[in-house]
């Protein structure tokens, strides 16, 4: 999925569709739920605290929440607010509308270029690098082969998002830069609307929009895997949250439970797809396509990571695509402990 995304608008965008619900005990199945026991010990300092946490494009997190009951014994409370991508997403860390939420690669550096107050503070680790979470497709009948023949043509990408990077990327790899083919700047559900009436020649877009225009036909030219595209989406925190002792602390066990939640999904798969279908209202056959592509276990920032979002930049900031360099070691604040990994959680 990618939790991946954002075309840059300039203010907040939450789907309205979605609704902003606290996660409390009375939203939960109750004790049989499988997690509802996971603890975070006493801390009666954080029980004024609430936090807000991102679900970015329906990811399954805010359903995952009410049926492992993950939040059950938390001594604060829990909201989510739904994000069509992650540009959006970013931008309400960074003014204290959320607390945490994941994206895709390229919203944090483009968030940095704006001077956005936040910090990368995990990493959705992908855990196969033959299984992209994003692609880039084309029509069924489209007379397009490969990446060489999108010269000159018109390619719908989310502005700013990591759909937005495996463009570049993948128009670089060819020899190609964006100057050589249109990138039509579209949010998620105008590039569907145009994909699917033959407005634009190709779609860089994340699953589950990909995997549903797969089952309708669409052709994959280009997958997000490595060496075109990197397989990690990333937490993002507001300096709100993460300056402030108490509720730095209190985030740290936050993004522990949602880690606890994403592992305990991996092992269930039909009820993460049942999540994802619930959230998204794509179907149930779509949703296991989505949740298939993109195995994922939560780590800290590493050097690696910084070291591959910083060449990420730089391609982002050659084309132009971004108003200033980043260097994105100034971008990263680790709040889990040290050799933190979701894949060992019970």
């Amino acid at each position: 999925m990618s939790t991946r995304s954002f075309r840059y608008i300039g203010v907040v965008t939450i789907l309205a569709a979605a609704s902003l619900v606290a996660s409390c005990s009375s939203d939960v199945k109750g004790p049989e739920a499988p997690l509802s026991t996971a603890g975070g010990g006493d801390h009666p300092e954080w029980n004024q605290l609430t936090f807000t946490i991102g679900d970015n494009g329906g990811d399954g997190s805010e359903e995952l929440a009410k049926v492992t009951g993950a939040f059950d014994n938390a001594p604060y409370k829990v909201k989510f607010a739904r994000f069509d991508y992650g540009p959006p997403l970013v931008q309400a860390a960074a003014s204290g509308d959320i607390d945490l939420g994941s994206v895709g690669d390229v919203p944090p550096i483009t968030g940095a270029a704006k001077q956005f107050g936040f910090k990368v503070v995990g990493v959705q680790r992908g855990a196969d690098d033959t299984k992209a979470a994003e692609n880039i497709i084309v029509p069924k009948d489209s007379p397009v082969q490969s990446l060489a023949d999108l010269k000159g043509k018109k390619i719908a990408v989310p502005q700013g998002s990591s759909a937005h990077g495996l463009a570049l990327l993948a128009l670089k790899s060819v020899g190609l830069s964006p100057k050589d083919a249109e990138l039509v700047y579209l949010s998620p559900a105008a590039g569907a609307t145009a994909f699917n009436t033959g407005k634009v020649d190709a779609w860089s877009i994340w699953n589950p929009q990909s995997a549903v225009a797969v089952a309708d036909g669409a052709r994959i030219i280009a997958k997000g895997l490595p060496p075109i595209d990197q397989v990690n989406n990333y937490y993002v925190a507001g300096d709100k949250s993460l300056t402030d002792p108490t509720r730095r602390a209190a985030l740290t066990d936050v993004l522990t439970r949602v880690a606890r939640i994403f592992t305990w999904a991996q092992q269930h798969p039909d009820d993460y797809a049942k999540a994802v279908a619930k959230e998204t209202g794509v179907s149930l056959e779509d949703a296991k396509a989505t949740v298939e592509s993109f195995p994922f276990k939560i780590t800290q920032v590493l050097p690696e990571d910084v070291k591959s979002e910083q060449a990420l930049s730089d391609a982002f900031s050659e084309a132009g695509e971004i108003p200033i360099k980043v260097d994105f070691t100034t971008v990263t604040d680790n709040i889990l402990p040290d050799g933190f990994d979701s894949s060992k959680l019970s």
